[in-house]
């Protein structure tokens, strides 16, 4: 009966918005650190599943029991394999259509990212610098399964909020990244700025880059067209 109910709790967790699917060991244990809901806990290895959290994440300690599932029954609930044998479901926290605009640090705004590794290698940035939040304009949902494997779950870690129709007023500094902008530099960016970036193709919409208190750009060589969304976040928040 306990595998059945993990079986199936892991299948429904992809269509189910108040439920987020964790991906491989990284996932589970920042979702565990950051204070998840876990429900459920599936592995084909226990021993192996073991071994790595013991390795790299010997403060975390499971709040469910693991369940053991066979290896085909495994195979058709991750589709690929994985590069740690886990799989996991927590509830998904209620996140606000903002996050708390009295946090600390700078805001990071990413407007129509098609991308969701990207999405979530922004998320994952954003947690490692303490930034205020991660929020999204447009269709991505920053708590997507790829998403979050791709942040290692650190959705948890911090406020990300996602699908936002437009950006409503902050009370942040507004600073666009942008081609035109002035040459980034060292303390550029008020601490408490809102930093709104675009897609690496098409960049900001005019839209924003009006609203923009701040346009910058990171310096670049001569010929290199963009960076990875990630790594541009990256630069402007420990920048």
């Amino acid at each position: 009966m306990q595998r059945a109910y993990a079986v199936s709790r892991l299948r429904s967790a992809r269509r189910d918005p108040s439920r987020v699917r964790l991906e491989g060991v990284h996932a589970l244990k920042h979702a565990v650190r950051f204070g998840a809901e876990i429900e459920v806990v599936a592995t084909p290895d226990r021993d192996e599943l073991e071994r790595l959290l013991t390795t790299l994440a010997p403060d975390v300690t499971l709040p469910v029991a693991p369940v053991d599932v066979d290896a085909a029954t495994w195979a058709t609930l991750v589709g690929r394999e994985l590069p740690s044998p886990v799989l996991a479901v927590a509830v998904r926290p209620p996140v606000a259509a903002l996050p708390d605009l009295d946090r600390r640090g700078r805001l990071v705004v990413l407007e129509q990212p098609r991308h969701l590794g990207n999405l979530g290698a922004v998320v994952r940035v954003a947690a490692a610098a303490d930034a205020a939040g991660v929020c999204v304009i447009g269709d991505a949902d920053p708590w997507h399964p790829t998403a979050v494997r791709a942040a290692a779950g650190l959705q948890f870690a911090l406020p990300a909020c996602g699908r936002l129709d437009t950006l409503p007023e902050l009370g942040r500094p507004l600073v666009a990244l942008d081609p035109d902008g002035a040459a980034l530099g060292p303390r550029t960016l008020p601490a408490d700025a809102a930093v709104v970036l675009g897609t690496e193709r098409g960049g900001l919409s005019a839209g924003l880059r009006r609203r923009a208190d701040t346009t910058v750009r990171i310096p670049m060589r001569a010929g290199v067209s963009s960076l990875n969304l990630a790594t541009a976040a990256a630069v402007v928040l420990y920048a």
